[in-house]
Formats: C-alpha cells, structure tokens, sequence
C-alpha cells in the first residue's frame, strides 16, 4: 500500500535584501515589496535549504517559544501572502493583456531624414533594420491625422492619450509638428480625450520661436546628448564629421532657461569612450542646467568598434552605483537629484508592476513611419519585416498578437528563473532582434547587470521606507503613481 506524504512547504520566489536597518523581501509572484519582523525570518529560515509539512512547520515554531496557536496563524498568513507556499509550485508569471487592450500612446516618426550622421544610429547605422526605400522621407498631414484618428478611436476607456514626436531629427518636419498639435487638440477634446506631448531632438535646429512653442504648448523635451565636448563629437557628428558640440551648446541653453512648462530631459548613449558616467552627469546637470539625465547603453548587433565590452559595462555600474548614492542622500532631505535611471526604477517599484512585457510595445504604444505604417515602437519604424497594419486600416491583430506572444515573460525560458523579470520581463524587443535575430529573445548580455541595478534600487527604496517614507509618498504623487 502506498502511504500519501502530507504536502511539504517550501519558500516562494522572492529576493531577500537589508537596507537602512531593516529586512525586506522582493516578492517575484506580486512584484511587491514588504519588510518583515523578526517571526517571519523566522519562518523562511525554518525552511532554508528545506521543506515542512504545515505540522512540522508550525511544531519546529512552537519549539522556539511561541504560542502554538500564533505559529499557525502565522503560517498561514505567510501562505496567503505567498511568501511560502504548498509543493514545487511553477514560477508564477503574470496574464497576458487582453487582445483588445486600449492603445494610449503613438510614437509618430515625423521624417527619417536626420542632419546629424551619428555613427552608432539604430535606424541608419550598421545595425539598422529599417528599409525605407521608395517610401515617403516625411510625414503628411493627411497620415498624421490618421495617426490622431487611429489613436483616439482604440483608446477605449482612456482618459488620456500621448503622442511623442520622432525621428530621424524631429525639427526637421516642425510645420507638420505644429500642426499636428493644433489638430489632436481640438480632436481630442471633441473625443472628450486629454492629450499631452513630447519630443526627442538631437537639438541642432532649436530656434527661440520653436522653444517658445514647445513651451507654450506643454511639450516634453528629450534631448539625445552625450557630454561635454570630446564626447558629443566622439560619435554625434555631421556628414562631414564635424562635431555637433559647439552649434547645440546655446541653443541648448536657451531651451532650459526659456521652456519652464515641461522637464527637459538628456537621454545619454554610451559607447566605447563614452564611459564616464559620473562627469557626463555633471556636465548635463550642473553645468547645463538639464532637469533629469538618463543613461542607455548602446544597441549593437555583432561586435561593433563603438561597443561596450564587460568592463566597459562594469565601468558604467560602478559609477551608476555612486550617482545611485547621491540620488539617496537627495532624497532623504527631500530633494530632487535628477538621474533618470534611478527615478524610473523607483516608479516601478512604488507602483507594484509585475510586467508581462518588457514595455509598452506594440501594446499600448505604438510607432508610425513617415508612410503611414504602423511598429511596435519607433525602433522598427519602417521595418518591413516588424509592419502591424497601416494608420488607414488599422492594426494588424494576427501580426500584433504574434509579436506579443513571442514577447510574453513566460516564452522566455531563461527568464523563468530570474527574481528581477517583474521589473524587466526580458528586455528591450529591439535590442534582442538585433543581437539574436528575435524580438522574443530575452536580452541575457544584460541580465546580470539588470540585477545587480535592481538590487541597488531596492536598497535604496528600502532606506527610504524607514527612513523618509514621505518622500516615497511625495514621489508617488508628484509622478502621478498614487
């Protein structure tokens, strides 16, 4: 005869950390975070390396001097909390959305042509997928306006909508942008829709007229800039190879002290060279007056002479480690610091997300060439080969559903046993197709990075719940998580 053994508990996926005195546990199944006392320490030593039946659990508690009857409630909290639970349970990943899901934002690639010749460009670049051949260099009116239409129309349940200006250089096509504005605002609000707006710019054609519009108009600013002189002009350069430093230094300086309505942001590539996190910070911040600085490394397929190698990447940790401090010491008196890298992270975590991808792509966002064809996001816009339907008929549903589900947590193997996929579902699509040839592939040259950074930030959240939780409650509102 065959005896059933009771159902033995073991511990749940989680990643346990200690920051500003206390003990915390980031719980992978919630995407949550919670400090624990000293009798649930208890209980996840207990099973350390082990598993116990519910019996054993609470007899091995008993033993240490607790109330019997308080050790079995704690036990049971702990499984509701799923902090324990019954068995080998599977990794626990989280819904895909569903296929209706509500489109929010577009990203509309107002011109492919760009006056800069930057030498690691995803879109022109060696690395470039795009195939814009015979097909339109800028944007018109009557395609922007199917982007406005289109957007509206499968925003269902939104409130809001938001569409960021792209390119190739944005202000090249700025007479489309200007009145792209003027007509999803008045569409928008006759779709009872608020709508707000952004841009990135490498900032070569900043006139005082286009800031004042910018800034009248609410328009979000982000600035593709890599430091101060020798590295801008290391890589951000005119066909000729002239550097691009010198013409955006003033115009930058007008934009910050004129465009008050909106932060503006620097968003920073780092390529071989263009390693030192820390003076690049500096410049944009202090010396520039830039209100947040944000750092990405550079998306390369096979080895590139502008990649980051290993060291190179444990270089920028090190020194996004020592701005992650800073960041701290700013915001336990309250303040702001400005490093993007940290701020987003810190978004993620105090809004509990527990991502099924690794952003918006393709879902609730989406990309529009010059032609009218619709991406994932701005990075396969005008990919042939990654196309999800036209501005005039609509989205493609079997292209769109395709991509999604390569792009689910749960279709990537290596993820399945990473603590941190809450936080990165595998990684950015466009970098996995041009490093391993599929959108679906989890980014795995950064994992080890991903955690390490993760970890970081989840000390930092740590600190500031004991230390200064009012900061965290401010935080949440001011970026409009609460």
């Amino acid at each position: 005869m065959t005896v059933m053994q009771a159902p033995a508990y073991r511990r749940a996926e989680y990643h346990g950390f200690q920051a500003g005195g206390g003990h915390f546990v980031y719980l992978v199944s919630a995407g949550a975070i919670f400090e624990i006392d000293a009798d649930v320490r208890a209980v996840l030593a207990r099973l350390d390396g082990q598993e116990l039946t519910h019996a054993a659990l609470v007899r091995e508690l008993a033993s240490d001097g607790r109330d019997p009857g308080e050790a079995e409630a704690l036990v049971r909290e702990l499984r509701a909390a799923r902090l324990i639970q019954l068995g080998a349970a599977a990794p626990v990943m989280p819904q895909a959305p569903p296929a209706d899901f509500p489109l929010q934002a577009l990203v509309l690639n107002v011109t492919n042509q760009c006056n800069l010749a930057c030498t690691y460009c995803y879109e022109f670049g060696a690395d470039k997928i795009a195939t814009p051949a015979g097909k339109p260099k800028y944007m018109t009116l009557e395609t922007a306006q199917a982007s406005v239409d289109l957007l509206i129309r499968e925003a269902v349940g939104r409130k809001a909508v938001h569409i960021t200006f792209f390119g190739g250089e944005t202000l090249m096509n700025f007479k489309l942008l200007r009145d792209v504005v003027d007509y999803a605002n008045a569409a928008t609000a006759a779709a009872g829709k608020a709508i707000t707006y952004s841009l990135t710019t490498n900032a070569t054609l900043l006139t005082p007229d286009i800031v004042t519009f910018l800034s009248d108009n609410r328009i979000g600013v982000t600035v593709s800039m890599d430091g101060p002189p020798e590295m801008q002009d290391k890589h951000r350069v005119y066909k000729n190879g002239k550097g691009s430093y010198a013409v955006i230094e003033p115009r930058l300086r007008t934009l910050i002290a004129h465009h008050k309505t909106r932060a503006i942001t620097a968003r920073v590539t780092l390529t071989e060279g263009v390693t030192d996190v820390v003076r690049i910070f500096r410049h944009l911040k202090d010396d520039m007056g830039f209100h947040e600085v944000g750092f990405a490394p550079v998306t390369t397929g096979e080895e590139r002479a502008y990649s980051l190698d290993d060291n190179g990447m444990d270089s920028v940790l090190a020194q996004f480690s020592l701005l992650a401090d800073e960041w701290l010491e700013y915001a336990l008196r309250g303040e702001s610091h400005g490093f993007t890298n940290v701020s987003e992270t810190i978004s993620e975590l105090i809004s509990g997300v527990n991502k099924s991808h690794p952003c918006g792509a393709g879902l609730g966002l989406m990309g529009v060439s010059p032609s009218g064809d619709l991406s994932p996001c701005h990075r396969f816009t005008d990919a042939d080969t990654h196309s999800m339907g036209h501005v005039s008929s609509g989205i493609d549903r079997a292209k769109q559903g395709d991509f999604l589900a390569k792009g689910h947590v749960e279709a990537k193997y290596d993820c399945q046993s990473c603590w941190a996929r809450p936080l990165c579902a595998g990684g950015c699509h466009h970098e996995a197709f041009v490093r391993y040839g599929d959108t679906g592939h989890a980014n795995l040259h950064y994992c080890d990075w991903i955690r390490q950074w993760t970890d970081t930030c989840l000390r930092i959240y740590g600190v500031l719940a004991v230390q200064n939780p009012g900061f965290l409650e401010r935080f949440a509102e001011r970026k409009g998580l609460s």
